[in-house]
């Protein structure tokens, strides 16, 4: 046991230079009569020896510090193909059995870590979902197969720079990126439009910061769901007809009865019930059919200031100058797209006094932003809130906010919602309003 271990092996070697060194220093002594040069004699006689055991007994030793040295720095390296032989029992074997076990749980975990990557990067490349990953310097550096169809027509995307690549970009995918928030928004895709949610993260990787860029293609399941909704709408009508009719019939039932026996006062209770039966009913409908039978715009020019005091009795604050050139739109249906949205933002849970709207000249739109400092908008209400007949509200007719859309995109603009970026909670809409050429003229 005592040449299994390393204390062992020094003890006995210690203990056969003393031996070793008494004996000579015993017979120099004998031989000499003089103390101190027999133990001088002693010391040179054992000093040869003392070196061939350290030698002898710290070789092994060296070679299997060596080999876990030369392996912990190939680990550094990512390489644990390196294994070293057992060549004792004592604890330099431990260390090497201990060494060769953690390589080869190092090696399970990388393939292991391999296959989850490769796993991984499959599901990425085959997502319809464009993914793009830029670094700090503005860099790409991961893109998967839909971004690179998006942008670069299947072209690697590596390394260029993304700012240089949005400048060849739609410029409504352009403005959606310079919100540096989640937003919704339309742009052309092929001839077609298509409408994209937008959402971006930043995180830092490897300790550098880093920008997540996520296009989600609505369009597909927007057309799903506007069938799922028709469907539920066309229940909300038939709901609401039978809800009228039902006593309609049943009053005009009772009023035959008591034309034989006339009474006045019931008369006019049943016809007062059966009109204001007729009255709601009429005004469900013609909500819907309002909706469906939207004008189109008749564009007139006015003038900023004019057409937002026929926003008087709204509760806003202005922000910033308005623009000087007049704008050519259709002031009724854009008034009341403005009254939707201020609303809206009244019920928002925002402080009156925290309603803004900006209006501003960025020479080819008028951009007008109505925000507030609610509650902010969910995930599901940025991808819904533009469906017909989709609401938060328990009375809401869910026909507001697609109102407002049709009416931009009648005057050529568009619609987007987003979350704020300055601040935690609130919402912000924007309207991109075309400047027409005529817009020059005087008012």
């Amino acid at each position: 046991m005592i040449r299994r271990s390393l204390g062992g092996r020094v003890a006995l070697a210690l203990a056969v230079v003393a031996v070793v060194s008494a004996a000579a220093t015993t017979f120099a002594l004998q031989a000499l009569r003089q103390p101190l040069l027999a133990a001088l004699i002693g010391i040179l006689l054992a000093t040869p020896l003392v070196l061939w055991l350290a030698t002898r007994v710290t070789r092994p030793w060296v070679r299997v510090v060596r080999a876990v040295a030369d392996g912990i720095v190939s680990m550094r390296d990512h390489d644990f193909s390196i294994s070293i032989r057992r060549i004792s029992n004592d604890e330099l074997g431990e260390l090497v059995t201990e060494y060769n076990s953690l390589g080869e749980l190092l090696r399970r975990e990388r393939l292991d870590l391999n296959q989850r990557e490769l796993l991984l990067d499959t599901v990425i490349q085959t997502t319809p979902l464009v993914m793009l990953l830029v670094n700090s310097a503005g860099r790409i550096v991961y893109s998967n197969i839909a971004a690179r169809q998006l942008f670069q027509a299947g072209r690697k995307l590596e390394g260029l720079d993304f700012a240089a690549l949005l400048e060849q970009s739609p410029e409504p995918l352009r403005v959606a990126l310079s919100g540096q928030t989640d937003t919704l928004f339309t742009m052309e895709v092929g001839g077609e439009p298509q409408v994209y949610h937008l959402s971006q993260r930043r995180f830092h990787l490897n300790a550098q910061p880093q920008q997540l860029l996520l296009l989600k293609q609505l369009t597909r399941e927007l057309a799903a769901q506007e069938v799922t909704i028709w469907k539920k709408v066309i229940r909300v009508i038939a709901h609401e007809l039978n809800n009228s009719l039902a006593p309609i019939c049943s009053l005009a039932h009772s009023g035959k009865l008591l034309a034989q026996d006339p009474d006045g006062a019931q008369l006019e209770r049943v016809f007062t019930t059966i009109a204001d039966r007729a009255a709601h009913l009429a005004s469900f409908i013609d909500g819907y059919a309002r909706f469906a039978k939207l004008p189109r715009p008749r564009a007139q020019l006015i003038d900023w200031p004019k057409f937002l005091a026929r926003l008087d009795g709204m509760s806003f604050r202005l922000e910033g100058a308005l623009p000087k050139r007049p704008a050519n739109i259709d002031a009724s249906q854009m008034e009341q797209v403005l009254i939707n949205l201020l609303k809206n933002a009244a019920e928002s849970g925002s402080p009156p006094g925290e309603i803004t709207l900006a209006v501003r000249d960025d020479g080819s739109h008028f951009v007008l932003e109505v925000g507030d400092r609610g509650s902010g908008l969910a995930e599901e209400v940025l991808r819904d809130a533009l469906l017909p007949f989709y609401s938060t509200k328990p009375t809401g007719t869910g026909l507001g906010l697609t109102l407002c859309r049709e009416i931009v995109e009648a005057h050529g603009g568009r619609l987007s919602l987003a979350n704020r970026a300055d601040a935690t909670t609130g919402a912000v809409v924007t309207l991109w309003l075309p400047v027409q050429a005529d817009t020059h003229a005087s008012v």
